[in-house]
């Protein structure tokens, strides 16, 4: 897994449509062209590719992504599990090393766009790219007729190169977000790890909660995660970061049964940290699973399970080492 320093240079993000007007800073870059949820390893094998062949053409490297994802566009009544929001996705491509980011508007303008347009009208009369890269299954434009196989036939007529990267797996497991989201959702939050070459992580405004937690000897921060989240409910062993300091914790995630079956809500528990985290934005890395979510016979026997469960947290925690995912700064 990658544990290196966050890099140190200057993260730019352009916000486009279909009929904007430029990206600025990031114009003449090569762009690596994806949805990139999760900024999964197969997501950084395009991105290492653009950062490639910017690099011999003495460009900038950019992330060309879109927003909302088009299968919500498509089918807004479908609930998609994310892996990251927008800002969580932007610092994963900034932590690359990247010089930028291109968020496109995914509207009706775009998904109306062909093929053809997409490339002459956008990446080369406005973007003027340097070069692209995309996975072996990228497809764009109106009614997905753009194959990768097309865009590097056009980018030879139009001047610019294409590199396709072809399918990555770990151990014979495809790398895919899809894979990462049922590995989330039945609580391998390891096996998850792997095929991100990070932990997965959350980040979210600490709020007020019941304050239970505090009254049995766990003083916990409360995160509201989205509804979209399907990580399985459970204890987590986690690793925060919050005030520029990072600390070992366990976390529950789910309906609290001992108590009042309510929404979902991520509660944290901090150790060797005495302190005041609300309206802090914090991140919480998930390192590894402790046990399902349940309901005991008394609060003594509660308490002697969740004091347990912080030594198993602390165990996995030691043994994952520093892990954590690189997190770039990015513009507010």
């Amino acid at each position: 897994m990658n544990n290196s320093h966050q890099p140190a240079k200057s993260f730019v993000v352009a916000r486009e449509t279909a009929h904007g007007a430029g990206i600025g800073a990031l114009t003449g870059a090569v762009v690596a062209i994806g949805n990139f949820d999760g900024v999964h390893r197969g997501h950084r094998a395009v991105i290492a590719a653009a950062q490639a062949r910017a690099r011999a053409l003495g460009r900038k490297a950019a992330a060309l992504t879109f927003a909302p994802h088009p299968r919500l566009f498509f089918r807004p009544q479908e609930t998609v599990f994310h892996l990251c929001d927008e800002r969580s996705k932007l610092r994963l491509l900034a932590g690359t090393g990247l010089d930028g980011a291109v968020i496109m508007r995914f509207d009706a303008a775009l998904a109306g766009t062909s093929a053809e347009d997409f490339i002459g009208r956008i990446l080369v009369d406005r973007f003027q790219i340097g070069g692209a890269a995309i996975g072996f299954d990228f497809h764009f434009g109106k009614n997905r007729a753009g194959s990768p196989a097309f865009l590097a036939e056009q980018g030879a007529r139009l001047g610019f190169a294409v590199d396709i990267v072809p399918p990555l797996q770990d151990e014979g497991r495809p790398i895919s977000s899809g894979a990462i989201r049922t590995a989330l959702a039945s609580g391998k939050v390891v096996e998850a790890a792997e095929l991100l070459g990070a932990p997965w992580f959350v980040s979210g405004e600490v709020i007020h909660g019941e304050k239970r937690g505090r009254g049995l000897g766990f003083p916990t921060a409360n995160l509201r995660l989205d509804p979209s989240c399907e990580l399985k409910h459970g204890i987590y062993a986690v690793r925060v970061a919050a005030g520029g300091r990072r600390y070992g914790a366990v976390a529950s995630f789910g309906r609290r049964p001992m108590f009042d079956n309510g929404a979902p809500l991520l509660e944290v528990f901090l150790f060797d940290f005495d302190g005041d985290l609300y309206g802090q934005t914090i991140d919480v890395a998930f390192i590894g699973w402790v046990r399902q979510e349940q309901k005991f016979e008394s609060l003594d026997l509660l308490k002697r399970t969740m004091a347990n469960d912080s030594e198993r947290a602390r165990e996995a925690i030691a043994r994952a080492g520093d892990a954590f995912p690189v997190l770039g700064e990015v513009p507010a």
